[in-house]
């Protein structure tokens, strides 16, 4: 029986098993991939307090360092279902079953895909699922935002402020975006709006160099930025703790989900604004939460 289980290695996921070891209890952490979530798929981040320019890869391994060093022990499963019995948690993974007093869910969310030649490819040379993240290494430089949302509005007009030039691709011929947002968009002299149009491929060398659009066209650019959603990793909970439509974890201000000893932490819960830094603040409180649990029983 171990006192906190932790679904997912990722920035909350690590920094609530830092808190939680160091409120004393026993934590295990279970992560079916590697330490460190989306950000293994980042080259650089500047926006991280104190940490200077850093690669994803370095912030996740110092993260697992710091983790693993206050007693953590990470596990490399995936967790598929979660039951309540008698008080307790039992999670059933790939290879085995966990008990635990709490559980803190941290697996995050994937971004929606456009399933187009070059995507994969060039993620992270060219191809950007995060303007607050990426956009400051394309300052000065022409860039592609596809999607018709809130978001994609929203980081186009982000980008705008920073780039030379912003082409906004929406595969509809009107936008489902909040409609000050599309008034901004268009007071903006540097959005160009192809509606009703569709990439189709993402073209480059090294790095991305163009878009290819659905009617056979090219566009050259420094970078695409694809908006199309977010999907959180929350199957294996969903009929467990509440959930909104879009399957993000319902919580209160403390992250304290419907069931009373499940907590949810970072991307994988409603939140307005998806970053490192508010992952791993979200897994310090969680914890802190969590130990107010546990001291309660």
């Amino acid at each position: 029986m171990t006192d906190c289980i932790i679904a997912g290695a990722g920035p909350a996921g690590l920094s609530a098993a830092v808190y939680a070891c160091r409120f004393g209890h026993s934590v295990k952490i279970v992560e079916p991939l590697a330490p460190g979530g989306q950000l293994m798929y980042i080259d650089k981040i500047e926006n991280y307090p104190a940490s200077g320019p850093v690669s994803g890869f370095t912030l996740a391994d110092t993260m697992q360092s710091q983790a693993e060093g206050f007693g953590a022990e990470i596990i490399y499963d995936e967790v598929t279902a979660v039951k309540q019995e008698d008080g307790f948690f039992t999670l059933t993974c790939s290879g085995s079953e966990l008990q635990a007093k709490s559980v803190i869910i941290a697996t995050g969310a994937r971004h929606r895909k456009l399933g187009i030649p070059g995507e994969d490819r060039f993620e992270g040379r060219g191809v950007s699922y995060c303007a607050t993240c990426d956009g400051p290494f394309y300052r000065g430089k022409h860039v592609v935002v596809v999607g018709g949302g809130d978001t994609a509005l929203t980081e186009a007009l982000y980008l705008s402020r920073i780039c030379l030039d912003v082409t906004l691709i929406h595969r509809r011929d009107t936008f489902r975006a909040q409609d000050f947002l599309v008034r901004e968009v268009g007071r903006r002299e540097n959005i160009h709006l192809l509606m009703n149009r569709q990439v189709k491929e993402v073209n480059g060398d090294e790095k991305v160099s163009s878009v290819t659009l659905d009617d056979g066209s090219r566009i050259t650019t420094d970078g695409i930025f694809i908006f199309a959603g977010i999907k959180p990793n929350s199957s294996p909970f969903s009929g467990l703790v509440e959930t909104d439509a879009q399957g993000f974890i319902v919580t209160d201000t403390k992250l304290r989900t419907s069931v009373k000893g499940i907590f949810a932490a970072g991307d994988v819960r409603t939140t307005p604004f998806r970053q490192v830094i508010t992952a791993a603040a979200d897994g310090a409180l969680a914890a802190q939460s969590q130990d107010e649990f546990l001291s309660d029983r």
